[in-house]
């Protein structure tokens, strides 16, 4: 057996050419960054390297913690140190994200709705465009009043039966709005005697769309500030009440002040919770709030000017509105688990 030394060795000895001297090899090695190949190659009797020749490691030097490490990269450790800072920078984009592509959803789903409201806007127009007068009331005119509402009818059963079927707050606004319709036409009549009657249908109503909008969240801040106003109004409005009406006109009061804080409770304006439907329920009981002040400020106070105009104007964005809340599907327990979340 010949040994290794011995193979170098004969090697070594041969003529040998330029691009394959041993030299080189040792310097290949050195610079591939394998320093330790260049001194086994001189060790083993190599021309032109000698043991003594090796270079010997330079002295250790304690590391300065000013400096960064040159084993670590820069970008890498900057990752490390701001991990926490571009983790939250990064939720907060994805919410802000998702935030706005909901938004964009919404804003989708509100034009999807715009063509089935039109039969709803072309009677409003008929509506104002007659304008019979409400001196001398008949079957024609109580037709031409709840038109609209009847579109309304048309509007919800246009998202199909097993919609409302499904739904049961839907199904409670579209009968809301069959008790609304039935009001209208007894306030047709009202100078002679059928106000009452059109009074109790719409406290039935509000009762529907209260039960509609659910009791969460319970919102207690804004329940006081409507049991306040409502007290304001019925103090406005009880030196002009008498006999029973001072009674049926405060529990009236009461019914819609109560669904005005139902449809108020559950609008949030910004958040992951926000919904268009929420905001058109509240919008839709502060304009039906409104309606109903001007009718009784003008039959117990005083007269309101363009009293008809304001009223009709305002109920009819009002039922048009809440109808609108109906689209979506409300879950009232999970979206307030979903803002105590947030």
């Amino acid at each position: 057996m010949v040994s290794p030394v011995t193979v170098v060795s004969a090697r070594a000895s041969e003529p040998v050419s330029g691009a394959h001297r041993p030299g080189d090899w040792a310097a290949a090695g050195q610079a591939a960054g394998g320093r330790g190949r260049g001194r086994d190659l001189a060790a083993v009797g190599v021309p032109g390297r000698e043991v003594g020749a090796v270079k010997p490691p330079p002295p250790h030097r304690s590391p300065d913690p000013r400096r960064p490490s040159s084993t670590q990269p820069l970008p890498a450790r900057r990752r490390e140190e701001n991990s926490g800072h571009v983790t939250r920078k990064r939720d907060f984009v994805d919410v802000c994200v998702s935030d706005a592509g909901r938004r964009a959803g919404c804003r989708e789903e509100v034009k999807s709705e715009g063509p089935k409201l039109v039969p709803f806007f072309k009677a409003t127009c008929v509506y104002f465009v007659l304008w019979l007068p409400s001196s001398s009331p008949s079957w024609v005119s109580a037709l031409i009043k709840c038109l609209p509402i009847f579109c309304l009818w048309l509007f919800l059963l246009a998202h199909g039966l097993g919609f409302l079927l499904t739904h049961p707050s839907a199904t409670r606004i579209f009968v809301g709005l069959v008790f609304s319709a039935l009001g209208d036409a007894f306030l047709i009549w009202q100078d002679q005697g059928y106000f009452v009657h059109g009074l109790l249908m719409f406290a039935v109503t509000h009762m529907l769309y209260a039960s509609a909008f659910g009791m969460r969240p319970l919102a207690l801040r804004t329940g006081l500030v409507m049991a306040v106003l409502s007290g304001l109004c019925y103090a406005l409005l009880y030196p002009g009440l008498s006999g029973a009406f001072t009674y049926l006109v405060g529990v009236y009061v009461a019914l819609i002040s109560f669904m005005g804080w139902r449809a108020m409770a559950g609008l949030r304006l910004v958040g992951a919770a926000w919904r268009w439907t929420e905001l058109a329920a509240g919008s839709g009981a502060l304009l039906f709030i409104i309606s109903d002040l001007t009718i009784a400020l003008n039959k117990f106070c005083f007269p309101v000017p363009y009293s008809r105009a304001l009223i009709m104007s305002t109920y009819y964005a009002a039922q048009m509105l809440i109808a609108l809340s109906a689209v979506e599907s409300r879950e009232p327990v999970e979206d307030y688990r979903l803002s105590k979340a947030n």
